[in-house]
């Protein structure tokens, strides 16, 4: 293993030369990538409908295609289940990536295209490895194995020919994997694609506890329960008494902020490495490009062009979306992609903040359908983690998960926000806790303030501290255990806060 772990350090740092190269043009790399995915589009029907021969620029693409919904362009990936090709994207369509969405029950099937996967997911495993070996040269990942959870996958049933499949990205990815990827990760593809989650767990850890992890790749809420299974299993009290070359933890999917204390107390070492992603069902979008940094490199190679909607313009019928060499530092905007997986101007439903542009850099500062706006107060997800991170630190607390609704005015209430959160370890003061949540917020979201003010709008926030378990129980009754399945952190209306309250007091 000590020569496989010298021979793919040498190729990873290869390709860190290609992106110093986007990153010092990355409008003309952009440039090209719009060119080459409207001249392999124009053959697919709706290429055709929108005549992509006659388009010559980002001007002329952004006149004639309009900006789509999930549900704008679900007619043309019904087709696409249902067995038909060449709708969105020339080349067959045999798999779709699975996302439960956490807005509305409604699952989103995305088609994942070969060069989808080849030119986004995979180039961004590679370069994940590639950057963090560029940071850490004297790394030993590749001596031992990469554990990677997974989620499910299954026969696609509305295709009359059962020739496509779907399922959560890991899954559809782990599925395809090359052979060399295959060899270095744990455990076997038969237990890391189960889809009963609580009799894979049990697997996952009998499997993978005799081996020599290096690496571990997931989303942090999952990533949690197992580790947190496999030391209650073994009887012990740090994850590197199981697992002592453990060197790095590749996340995404959710904001690592909340769970950096609990991560810390379950691998209690100051060499242990957090390195996030952003892979998404559509593709890959960012990676972490240097050490104790929170900023994501937008990789701009990838088959996949990028537009952005200011805030301002976000709900309405027509957006007015900007390119990349518009973009101001600080500004939230709401990303577009148009992808070589037949994603036209697609709305991603998530948003980002830019802390760079030069190279272009970008935190995930939210969903455009995730946020509190009852009164005006505008409380995006980005605000809410900082704020519990700030009360966690200042009392001793540690969370497993959080939700967060407004509560609306009437004649018996004044209006306000109820935070749901389950500790792992509860604060030494609760008051003093609610207080530094409200605070935070009030310091870093001027809105929020505002209507702070002397109760005008707003109330000081309610707090309900629930059991351990909670939050698990809650997705397994909706069926959303493990994968890519996500808490929905903050919510405009109650549907999510009552249906865990109804939980919690019927038990």
């Amino acid at each position: 293993m000590q020569i496989l772990n010298s021979i793919l350090s040498w190729v990873m740092k290869k390709r860190i030369h290609q992106m110093e190269l986007f990153m010092k043009y990355p409008h003309d790399v952009q440039d090209e990538v719009l060119k080459k995915l409207l001249a392999t589009g124009r053959y697919a029907e709706f290429g055709q409908k929108y005549a992509f021969d006659d388009l010559l620029n980002y001007e002329d693409f952004k006149k004639r295609v309009p900006i789509h919904t999930y549900e704008q362009l679900f007619p043309y990936i019904e087709r696409l289940l249902r067995g038909e090709q060449n709708i969105l994207w020339p080349s067959e369509v045999k798999w779709f990536a699975k996302s439960s969405g956490t807005t509305n029950a409604r699952s989103k099937f995305i088609p994942v295209t070969k060069e989808a996967l080849e030119e986004s997911h995979f180039k961004g495993g590679k370069d994940l490895l590639s950057i963090f070996i560029n940071n850490y040269p004297d790394t030993k990942i590749f001596s031992g194995k990469g554990l990677a959870i997974g989620g499910s996958y299954r026969v696609n049933e509305f295709d009359p020919t059962n020739t496509s499949n779907y399922g959560d990205v890991s899954a559809v990815i782990m599925q395809n994997l090359p052979p060399w990827a295959e060899f270095i990760r744990t455990p076997s593809l038969e237990v890391a694609l189960m889809d009963n989650w609580e009799e894979k767990i049990d697997k996952l850890a009998k499997e993978t506890i005799k081996v020599d992890v290096t690496q571990i790749a997931g989303v942090p809420t999952w990533t949690v329960l197992l580790l947190q299974f496999i030391l209650q299993m073994e009887k012990k009290q740090s994850v590197l008494e199981i697992w002592p070359n453990l060197e790095v933890f590749f996340h995404g999917a959710v904001s690592f902020t909340p769970y950096k204390k609990l991560f810390k107390a379950l691998i209690p070492s100051d060499q242990m490495k957090y390195w996030e992603t952003y892979n998404a069902s559509e593709g890959f979008f960012g990676i972490q490009s240097e050490k104790g940094s929170e900023e994501l490199l937008l990789m701009l190679d990838y088959g996949v062009f990028y537009e952005f909607i200011p805030m301002e313009e976000i709900g309405k019928e027509y957006p007015d979306a900007i390119g990349l060499q518009d973009v101001e530092v600080g500004k939230n905007y709401a990303m577009v992609i148009t992808t070589n997986a037949g994603l036209w101007r697609y709305s991603i439903g998530d948003t980002v903040k830019f802390t760079s542009v030069s190279p272009y850099k970008i935190k995930i500062s939210g969903r455009t359908k995730h946020f509190i706006n009852a009164f005006g107060e505008e409380v995006i997800i980005e605000n809410a983690e900082t704020a519990i991170t700030a009360a966690c630190d200042q009392t001793g607390a540690v969370i497993d998960n959080f939700t967060a609704a407004p509560i609306f005015l009437d004649k018996s209430k004044r209006g306000g926000h109820e935070w749901i959160i389950e500790f792992k370890s509860k604060p030494e003061d609760l008051p003093k806790f609610i207080n530094v949540l409200d605070d935070t917020l009030r310091k870093i979201n001027s809105d929020y303030d505002a209507k702070r003010a002397h109760d005008i709008a707003l109330v000081a926030p309610v707090v309900h501290s629930v059991q351990e378990g909670t939050f698990y129980n809650w997705m397994k009754k909706r069926g959303k255990l493990g994968g890519q399945n996500k808490v929905p952190r903050l919510s405009n209306s109650r549907e999510y806060v009552e249906d865990i309250l109804a939980m919690v007091a019927e038990h």
